[in-house]
């Protein structure tokens, strides 16, 4: 293997080493701020460390085509030390401000969606109440003031009717009686009524025996 083959596999180790460093300390400065529950981060870390293995080793195959030497791990350490010794402070905070900015966005968006769309939807709401109960109100009002003014015409009306409307109902009361009678409606209404209980008492009986 040449020599150029082995500084630029050490160098990519090197970045590999670093870009493990700042993963960690984001993954380490999230779980902390969603506040994971403490049996969840051994499982993180293994899944963090199964990662960074996949992609190590994906960075090695690329650069020396997978061939494990000393300097890889070399690499490796001085990158992870080089990030905790330079650039820790400086991700752990980046990390802080970019979930405190993404915490305020969300707020905004919020309150800007309760204020612009919630409230105009609730004003909204209650108006069409207010708007339909003077409705109902009204309607109620023209309503009683129709019947107080066809009062006076019904009581004519009922006045005139009178002495006809005895008469006409002895007359459909003869019309209907003979044809109650010879169509025999009581007792038709009778059987179909003894018929219908005797229905019922039947599938009750069948009910209650199963």
């Amino acid at each position: 293997m040449s020599l150029s083959v082995q500084w630029l596999t050490m160098a990519m180790m090197l970045l590999s080493g670093i870009g493990m460093g700042v993963v960690f300390d984001g993954y380490r400065v999230v779980s902390d701020e969603l506040k994971i529950n403490r049996w969840w981060i051994p499982v993180f870390d293994l899944l963090y460390w199964i990662a960074a293995t996949v992609i190590v080793f994906q960075v090695l195959s690329a650069s020396n085509e997978g061939e494990v030497r000393t300097y890889v791990f070399l690499g490796l350490l001085l990158g992870i030390g080089c990030y905790y010794w330079l650039f820790s402070r400086i991700v752990v905070r980046l990390v802080h401000g970019l979930i405190r900015a993404t915490r305020a966005i969300i707020q905004f968006a919020v309150r800007a969606f309760v204020l612009l769309v919630i409230r105009p939807l609730g004003l909204l709401y209650k108006l069409a109440k207010l708007i339909l109960a003077f409705l109902l109100a009204f309607t109620i009002f023209l309503f009683r003031i129709v019947l107080q003014l066809l009062r006076p015409l019904w009581v004519l009306v009922r006045w005139m009717t009178r002495p006809i409307a005895r008469p006409a109902a002895r007359w459909i009361a003869g019309l209907v009686v003979p044809l109650a009678a010879r169509w025999r409606l009581r007792e038709r209404s009778e059987s179909v009524t003894r018929f219908m209980m005797k229905c019922w008492k039947l599938v009750f009986k069948r009910s209650k025996d199963g």
